[in-house]
Order: structure tokens, then sequence, then C-alpha cells
């Protein structure tokens, strides 16, 4: 059973996929994410007065400064060049919160779907902090998949 799984030996213990023999091809993912927040809260982030700075400005930082980092935090997910990263963090009115989403690109053996769902989920975790001493009800909703190309299955 454990030779079903491919980050699996036959023993049952755990390993990294080799991807040597898979061909490099353009990769691309896009991610989002949406942080619920009350009214207020928005109000100071787009009026620049949060006490701890310019929120999206440190949030997009955080999330390429993650998606670099995804190999040390997801023990299986191979360390990549990556070619791209970007965080487009917007105000929902209609949905009072902030609407994030990532993309990320690279030319590689392997997918970045993990760096663009770690991009958004650090940048949501940054919108998060940095507001927290204002709005102690905020609810991180949701972090999803929107897309992935290249390779195999792309």
């Amino acid at each position: 059973m454990a030779n079903e799984f491919s980050h699996y030996n036959a023993d049952g213990t755990a390993k990294m996929v080799d991807i040597s023999g898979k061909a490099v091809t353009s990769r691309f993912a896009r991610a989002e994410g949406f942080v619920k927040m009350q009214k207020k809260t928005l109000d100071m982030i787009e009026n620049e007065i949060m006490p701890k700075g310019n929120v999206f400005e440190v949030a997009k930082i955080a999330g390429v400064m993650a998606a670099k980092k995804t190999s040390d935090l997801i023990p299986m997910c191979h360390p990549l060049a990556l070619t791209h990263v970007d965080l487009k963090i917007n105000i929902n009115n209609d949905k009072t919160g902030v609407s994030l989403e990532s993309e990320v690109r690279l030319e590689g053996k392997t997918g970045v779907e993990m760096e663009a769902l770690t991009a958004v989920s650090i940048a949501a975790l940054t919108v998060y902090d940095m507001c927290k001493a204002v709005d102690k009800e905020m609810v991180i909703e949701y972090v999803k998949l929107l897309e992935k190309k290249g390779g195999k299955s792309g």
C-alpha cells in the first residue's frame, strides 16, 4: 500500500519525490485568500493609519518571502528557483475584508502550487498580525488554489 503514494518508499518511510527525470517546463500557479474584518479596520487600512504601518506593503513582502521559503516550511517540497512571485491585496467592501491573490512562476521540473498557497497564507497571517491590535474578530476565511499550468497535468 505504501508504494501507492508518491511520498513514501516501499517500506512506508517518507521520501521526497524524485523529479530528476521530468522535463523542464513553464510552471504557473495562482491562489487566493480572504481576511474578514470590521469595517473600521478596513477604513484604517485604506487611510493608512494602522498603528503598525502599511498593511498591504508588509503583507506583500511577507508573501513573497514565504513563497521563496516554502521548501523550508513543507517537508517534501523541492527547493525551487522561482522566477516570479506577486501578490495583489485589495480591500473588498462588499465582503468586509481583504482579498489576497498570489501568482508564482518558474521554469522547472515541478509545480508551484504550494508556493502560491504559502504566499497567500503568510500574507493573510501578516494582515491579521498587523491589524490584531484594533480588531479582535478577524477571521482568515479561506485559502485556495485558483489555477495551475505546466507539466503533465497542466
